[in-house]
This record gives structure tokens, C-alpha cells and sequence, in this order.
């Protein structure tokens, strides 16, 4: 082993990673039980049963069930109602509509604030309180905690901040990676790679010091991102989440192991694979876990036909949000190895970075569209998806000079919509696409605009996105997780679930747009 290597494997242990046993998921711990409620349908979705508490233990309940379920008068419904309870929630909450947005998400911080140090049902507790994203949703997303964060921050919320990270850092060291969110169900697979952002974020506040303390939790987490790629060649282009590009250059896509439909979406996906023609169950699933990875659930960035999730081939993309994210959090390493003067490491992970770079854009750079999609690695060609994922470049500093000025172009032209920014230019059934738009999108694609002096048009999406918000605010008294920026009379669509209110992330962005200095 060389004495680099030695130096980076000697940080990841002071990270006193534990990678205990998970917390059972409950369509393992339940069985017969969940696969039973799920396909009679007992409740409208998936999610609610995946989320519901029990009364007693496991063996007693399913000892109960097997029991009685021989009784020919058995309400498997009446069964579940006697030994689960609902979600936990924080009590009921009124808008008070004399207050300023401002005013009312202030406030909700406090509604939206759960403290769960023990584990409840399929919730993994946490050691410090954090900000749920609202409606039906009670755990620590990865991802929206970011831009959760970013408001929490324009408000001088440190203590919060600082706490959720401290969560991400429990995650890490418990399943060596943060998960989809702190749920049981979640904990197979991870989400947008932002966590090196929430670093930063604490670091602008305090001092660059902060890098290094959070430095082994971050090199953690690109070597879960990294896992496997030292086992590519010429025969096997993919492993785990990372793929050998045709030139020998290194990048990611997402990917998950398991090959079971996701619990919180049990029928859906069975639906799903039984309607994909020509292709294993197994297949499918893997490719809509990955999609619920990408944070993107869902989006016809995923799928061969735009129309049909069932053509979902998540697995085969190279994402350029996830590369640009990977992108900052080498750069972050590198930053942090920096300021402790170990410059052998520091340029080791730079160096990773310039690679990354380069190879994005090579491979993202669609010169027909003059737009950054993702490619199709097993097709090896573009997928000509326009979406606001080609703006990461432009976040993460990644494009060059011409291609952001070609970006901008087809920004103001097709993406820029009454609202902000459209997600995609497909319209379809799908929640990440057209006309939906969504907060941490505005928030991507305005700093990146202004990091290559496209302030105008920065502007004008923080403009169009504050009065979609407000526009509801005032109409209704909320905030929620998406909006239909192409009409903005008319609400979000799309998803598995109804439209949430609450809402984090929405919050989070809008509060940190009204209150910056530009």
C-alpha cells in the first residue's frame, strides 16, 4: 500500500465507521404481513403502512396474525388498525394569515422540528433535532436537509445546522454512507451527494477548520460513491456506483443492490415491473431504487420512452448533476487536506477533480442540444433529456466559459417559464418534469447563472420563483414541495403521492433568496 493511500485509509478509521447490522426494513420484518396489506390494498399508498408504528413486538404480532387470519370472518384491516399505530406527527398547525412569508417561516421551524433519538417503527433515531420537509414526511432527507439548511442559515439558525450535520456524520458512521433518509426502508441506498455543501455551508459561517474536522466523513463518502472502481477494465465497464468511461476516465451513477420492490412503494413497483415487457423484475426494481437515489423520483431523464416508467434504465445513465455534486466533494477534500498543509493529498484529490471534469464535460456535453444531458453509458451516446440537471455544471463550476453561455441561451429560451424554472421539457405523468418546478432546482440554477456573470437572468428566475411562491402564500396559507411554474394559476401534479404542504426545502430556498445580499 503506498504511503498516500496509507495517510487517506488512516483518516477513514478516525471516523470510527461502525457499518453495524441495519435496522430490519419492514417488508423483511413483517413478511407475509406487508406483502399481504400491500397488495389488498389496504390503505391508498404504499408509504402508510411502511411508516405505521406497532404496538407490540414483531414475533407477538405476526404470531397474532398467523393465528387469526385462519378465522373466516378475519378484517385484515381491523388487524392492522388494533396493532399499528399511525405516523407520529407534532400536532396540528393554522397559518396565522396577518404574518409575512417571512414571519410564517420563521415560525415553522418550530412546527417542522422532530427530535427522535430512539428508533420508532421504521424510523432510525437521531442523536441531535432537525427539520422535517412537512406533510406526510417526518425523517431526515438527505438532500433536502441542504437546502433546509440554507434557510436555517439566512434565519441564524447555526445550532439546527450544525445538528443535522452532526446527524449526516451519525449516518455515516453507522451505515458508512448518509441514506436516502432516516428511515429503516431508505437505508439501502443514498441520495444527491450534497453532504460536502452542508460542509461549506458551515465552514462560510465559522472558519476552514471546519473542513477538516468533517474531513473523514467526507472522504467516506466518496469512497462509498467510488466502491468498486478499482475492479473496472475493458470487461466490466460497471460496479456498484461507479462506471469506466471508453477513454479509462472514472464517473458515477446511481445504483442500488437490492432486488425487491421499495417498501414504501410496494404495489407501485410491482405494477411496474409486470407491465415491462421483456425484462426481469429484478431489473426493474434496481432501476427505480436508483431512481428514488437520484432524488429525480421520478423523471423521464430515467426512462427510454418518456410516456413509460416501465422503460425506466436508471442504471445505465451517467448523471451530470451526481458527477458535478462528486466534483465539490473532491474539491472539498482537497480544500480540507489544504489547510492542514498535507498538499500530497490535497493534489491527489484535485487532481481526481480536474479528471472528473474534463471527462463531464466530454461525456455531458450534448453539442447538438448545447445543453449538458446525461449519457447513456450502455448506448454510449447522449440522451438529449433537456432538464435542469444541466445546470450543475454551471453550480459546481464545471462548464467552461462557451458552454455556459450556450446554457444560458437554452435556459432563457425553453426553461425559463412564468414560475422559474421548468424541470425538464417533457411533459409527462412524472413529478420531475414539465411544468413542475422545484425549489432546489431555482436555487442550482440561479447561483450557477451567477457564477458565470448571467446575473439578469439569475434574477429573473428569483424574481418568478418568489411570486409563484408568494402567490400561493397568499392565496392559501402555505408553502408546499413543488409548483406548476408554467401555470401558475394552476397546481403541481405528478408523483406517488398527493401534493405536501409544510413545505423544508421550499422554505428553506425562498427564505434564503429573499434575504441575500446581491
Amino acid at each position: 500500500m503506498s504511503k498516500l493511500r496509507k495517510k487517506i485509509t488512516t483518516h477513514i478509521h478516525r471516523a470510527q465507521i461502525n457499518l453495524a447490522p441495519k435496522k430490519t426494513s419492514p417488508d423483511v420484518l413483517w413478511g407475509e404481513l406487508f406483502q399481504d396489506v400491500q397488495l389488498h390494498r389496504i390503505f391508498e399508498d404504499s408509504i402508510t403502512f411502511a411508516d405505521m408504528i406497532p404496538a407490540a413486538a414483531a414475533r407477538q404480532i405476526l404470531k397474532d396474525y398467523r393465528k387469526e387470519r385462519e378465522d373466516p370472518h378475519f378484517d385484515l384491516h381491523d388487524f392492522v388498525e388494533r396493532h399499528f399505530q399511525d405516523i407520529i406527527q407534532k400536532g396540528s398547525y393554522t397559518t396565522n394569515r396577518k404574518h409575512t412569508i417571512e414571519q410564517h417561516i420563521e415560525e415553522l421551524w418550530g412546527v417542522l422540528q422532530r427530535e427522535i433519538p430512539k428508533n420508532t417503527g421504521s424510523l432510525i433515531g437521531l442523536p441531535y433535532p432537525y427539520e422535517v420537509a412537512g406533510g406526510r414526511f417526518i425523517a431526515q432527507y438527505y438532500w433536502d436537509s441542504y437546502f433546509v439548511m440554507l434557510g436555517l442559515a439566512a434565519g441564524d439558525h447555526w445550532n439546527i445546522v450544525e445538528g443535522m450535520v452532526k446527524n449526516c456524520v451519525f449516518l455515516i458512521r453507522k451505515f458508512g454512507y448518509i441514506p436516502n433518509a432516516s428511515r429503516t426502508y431508505n437505508s439501502t441506498r443514498s441520495q444527491p451527494p450534497v453532504f460536502a455543501l452542508m460542509v461549506r455551508l458551515l465552514a462560510d459561517h465559522s472558519s476552514k477548520r471546519t473542513l477538516v474536522k468533517y474531513l473523514p466523513y467526507l472522504i467516506a463518502e466518496h469512497n462509498f460513491w467510488m466502491k468498486g472502481s478499482r475492479n473496472l477494465g475493458s470487461k466490466r465497464v460497471a460496479s456498484l456506483h461507479a462506471v469506466r468511461m471508453p477513454d479509462g476516465s472514472i464517473l458515477n451513477r446511481y445504483f442500488e443492490t437490492a432486488t425487491a420492490p421499495r417498501p414504501e412503494s410496494y404495489k407501485e413497483d410491482l405494477a411496474t415491473a409486470l407491465r415491462a415487457k421483456g425484462r426481469t423484475p429484478s431489473r426493474v426494481y434496481v432501476d427505480l431504487r436508483a431512481g428514488a437515489e437520484s432524488g429525480w423520483d421520478f423523471s423521464s431523464r430515467w426512462f427510454k420512452d418518456p410516456n413509460d416508467i416501465a422503460t425506466i434504465c436508471t442504471t445505465n445513465m451517467i448523471p451530470v448533476d451526481l458527477n458535478c455534486l462528486m466534483v465539490t466533494l473532491e474539491q472539498t477534500i482537497a480544500d480540507a487536506y489544504s489547510t492542514i498543509k498535507q498538499n500530497r493529498l490535497a493534489q491527489h484529490y484535485e487532481n481526481l477533480a480536474q479528471k472528473r471534469i474534463e471527462a463531464i464535460r466530454k461525456y455531458c456535453w450534448d453539442s447538438h442540444q448545447k445543453f449538458f444531458t446525461d449519457y447513456n453509458f450502455a448506448e454510449e451516446k447522449s440522451t438529449g433529456v433537456i432538464s435542469a440537471a444541466g445546470l450543475f455544471p454551471l453550480f459546481c463550476n464545471v462548464a467552461t466559459n462557451e458552454q455556459a453561455s450556450d446554457v444560458s441561451s437554452l435556459v432563457a429560451k425553453k426553461l425559463l417559464q412564468p414560475g422559474g424554472i421548468v424541470t425538464s421539457l417533457n411533459q409527462t405523468e412524472q413529478q420531475w418534469d414539465w411544468p413542475n418546478g422545484w425549489a432546489p432546482l431555482q436555487w442550482v440554477a440561479i447561483q450557477g447563472l451567477r457564477n458565470y456573470g448571467y446575473k439578469y437572468l439569475a434574477d429573473e428566475i428569483k424574481e418568478r420563483w418568489i411570486k409563484c411562491n408568494v402567490k400561493l402564500y397568499e392565496e392559501q396559507g402555505k408553502l408546499v414541495e413543488k409548483y406548476n411554474v408554467v401555470d401558475i394559476n394552476s397546481h403541481a401534479g405528478g408523483g406517488e403521492y398527493e401534493l405536501q404542504d409544510g413545505f423544508g426545502w421550499t422554505n428553506g430556498v425562498l427564505l434564503a433568496l429573499l434575504r441575500e445580499e446581491t
